[in-house]
């Protein structure tokens, strides 16, 4: 009988593409030695869940759900998973363990489109920056809770006169307000009672204590400290967990990813044994539900655009994630049961949210909806004033802060991940046995461009790269990913690199996808695009306006990532060779080098031989412009 070794039953396993060799042993570190896949499938499921798990469906997904009809808001809003979320997030998968590149290089397929994925990179950067000022304000919170009684839980020594735990009420007795008329034996009716506004300690504290917030974009003020050190502990930590690329990132998603669920049980179990917690739940999506909210047009924008943020669509990651999967991974499952639980999670995170907040609401003897805000006002105001009320309130305070932290920094590595592989893939003879400091160095300037963010006037700072760098931009990224693939490269090329990949699928697997790709999703992102523009408001924050030269900063944002697009578009026109229908045909059509990173996955399609045929069939000029890699920097 004849024996074979072990390299050359891997070989064999490797070229049959009915097999899936994501299960190879970690000891070998996978199939691409030089480039490195996922140790296993275990770490990388993990890190997509991590990467794609964010704030946003803890501190968006519950308050978009109670302001769109409770319960009824989950049609809408799984209705847009299924027409854009999973198709886009497919999509993105697939070209990224295809090609075994970050998302600049996979536009080797379309080089006329390769400035898109320079324009990715920008808002990974961007996105990374305010993103690790998020994680530092969960970590001074998580800090400031080791402490009894709560910081936040009382008017302390550093509030003012206008902090109050409870509503104040003067009487208006001829022109004249009387505070105290209660204890004067005055009858005050109640057309004569005025409300006197007043703040909680928890959004004094967030104002006056851990922001020490200025009084707009104009009055900058010092660093604070307190926040410069936590996101300088952040940073460490993103670099340390980094630094070895996969291998070292792949071992700490074991926490990062599943710790939050243990703290969200948790915190579930805890808020539906308080009293109140079923109001908060029937206000969230129970029997208060509204299905006729299913008819106002803002409802499904609203869902659409939850979906496709929270996947994490268009930053990079993805595309970067899956980029270090064994080729013949089953890309397709993968898909489905990362999407899907990433949109379970915001649906579970949200009945452990309002458990809470219904508790809060009866305590202070208000409606729940008095109670409920979105982004930082749930987050660092009205959950942790909702915490401090709860016995142990420390041990509670600590746990939640502490899964803020893990949910941010699971999408943060993701985010710097993006960086390095671009640049590492870019020019891998000089970068690829310096990860280590790749990493440390974009580490370090990301800690760097975040010391702004950290100043008295910081939030104002965040607020803007928000709503201008991280929003809508993501739209057009999105909308160019879908027209290259789908229109210029080809659905049934893409369709039969996927099946090179998985295996043939029926016509009909495929009909969805199709229709999906060409027409639906494109159509949905142009829709919700079109609607972000015309229904853009300048950002504030606590009622502040921001100067006309800040709003010009964040224009100018926004031109520097898309910028790109254009700019690598007419700079290989330039450098092609013919007539200008030459250099499009030619710049629309797949380069030389894209095709599987390996030579035993590339089989008949993408062999040396029947690339130099397709070469010389469509008389290819011999200037190499396909691919910016170069010097794209």
């Amino acid at each position: 009988m004849k024996k074979y070794s072990l390299d050359s039953f891997k070989d064999l396993i490797l070229r049959n593409p009915a097999l899936d060799t994501q299960d190879l042993s970690a000891d070998d570190g996978g199939e691409n030695t030089e480039r490195e896949n996922w140790s296993n499938k275990r770490e990388y499921i993990l890190s997509m869940i991590g990467y794609a798990v964010g704030l946003g469906n803890i501190w968006r997904f519950p308050y978009l759900a109670f302001k769109n009809g409770g319960g009824a808001f989950l049609i809408p809003y799984f209705t847009m998973l299924l027409v854009a979320g999973i198709p886009l997030f497919f999509l993105e998968s697939a070209l990224g363990q295809f090609c075994s590149q970050g998302p600049v290089n996979i536009w080797r397929m379309v080089p006329l489109l390769q400035g898109v994925g320079v324009a990715t990179v920008m808002v990974s950067v961007v996105a990374s920056v305010y993103y690790n000022v998020i994680i530092a304000y969960a970590a001074y919170y998580m800090f400031a809770s080791m402490q009894n009684p709560l910081p936040w839980s009382d008017c302390f020594s550093w509030s003012d006169s206008n902090c109050s735990t409870t509503q104040k009420v003067s009487c208006n007795i001829s022109g004249v307000l009387v505070a105290n008329w209660t204890e004067q034996n005055i009858t005050c009716p109640s057309s004569d009672r005025v409300q006197i506004p007043t703040q909680s300690p928890s959004e004094q504290y967030w104002d006056r204590v851990a922001l020490q917030r200025s009084s707009g974009l104009d009055e900058t003020g010092p660093v604070v400290w307190h926040l410069a050190l936590c996101l300088l502990l952040s940073s460490s930590i993103t670099a340390a967990a980094l630094i070895k690329g996969i291998k070292s990132s792949g071992k700490a998603v074991y926490f990062t990813a599943t710790f939050p669920y243990v703290v969200i049980f948790i915190l579930l179990i805890r808020g539906v044994t308080l009293e109140g917690a079923q109001e908060g739940i029937d206000f969230y999506i129970g029997s208060k539900s509204n299905l006729t909210k299913l008819t106002e047009a803002e409802v499904w924008k609203d869902a659409a655009t939850q979906i496709f943020f929270s996947l994490c669509i268009a930053w990079g990651g993805v595309i970067t994630l899956c980029s270090y999967n064994n080729f013949h991974n089953n890309v397709f499952r993968d898909t489905l049961m990362i999407t899907l639980t990433n949109c379970g999670t915001s649906v579970f995170a949200g009945f452990a949210i309002f458990s809470i907040l219904g508790h809060m609401a009866h305590i202070y003897k208000v409606s729940v909806a008095e109670v409920v805000d979105e982004g930082f006002g749930l987050t660092f105001i009205a959950y942790p004033d909702a915490l401090s009320k709860l016995p142990i309130s420390p041990l509670w305070s600590i746990l939640f802060f502490f899964m803020m932290l893990t949910v941010g920094l699971g999408s943060q590595f993701a985010g710097i991940e993006v960086i390095t592989t671009c640049m590492i893939d870019m020019f891998p003879e000089i970068l690829q046995s310096k990860r280590g400091l790749l990493t440390l160095a974009a580490s370090s300037l990301l800690y760097l461009m975040g010391l702004p963010c950290v100043t008295r006037a910081g939030i104002y700072w965040v607020t803007i790269i928000d709503n201008f760098a991280a929003s809508w931009v993501l739209l057009i990224l999105a909308l160019f990913e879908t027209i290259g693939v789908s229109y210029l490269y080809g659905l049934n090329r893409f369709i039969q690199d996927i099946e090179m990949m998985i295996g043939n699928k029926s016509f009909a697997f495929w009909l969805w996808w199709r229709a999906c790709w060409f027409f639906i999703t494109p159509v949905i992102l142009v829709v919700i695009f079109v609607w972000s523009v015309i229904s853009f408001v300048p950002p504030s924050y606590g009622g502040v306006v921001y100067p006309d030269w800040s709003l010009a900063l964040g224009w100018c944002m926004v031109t520097f990532i898309l910028i790109w697009i254009p700019a690598v578009a007419v700079y290989k026109l330039i450098k092609a060779e013919g007539n200008l229908w030459e250099r499009l045909k030619l710049l629309c059509s797949p380069s030389e080098d894209w095709h599987p990173y390996l030579d035993v996955h590339r089989g008949e399609r993408y062999s040396k031989h029947n690339s130099q045929q397709r070469k010389n069939h469509q008389n290819r000029p011999e200037v190499d412009v396909n691919v910016i890699s170069d010097a794209w920097l």
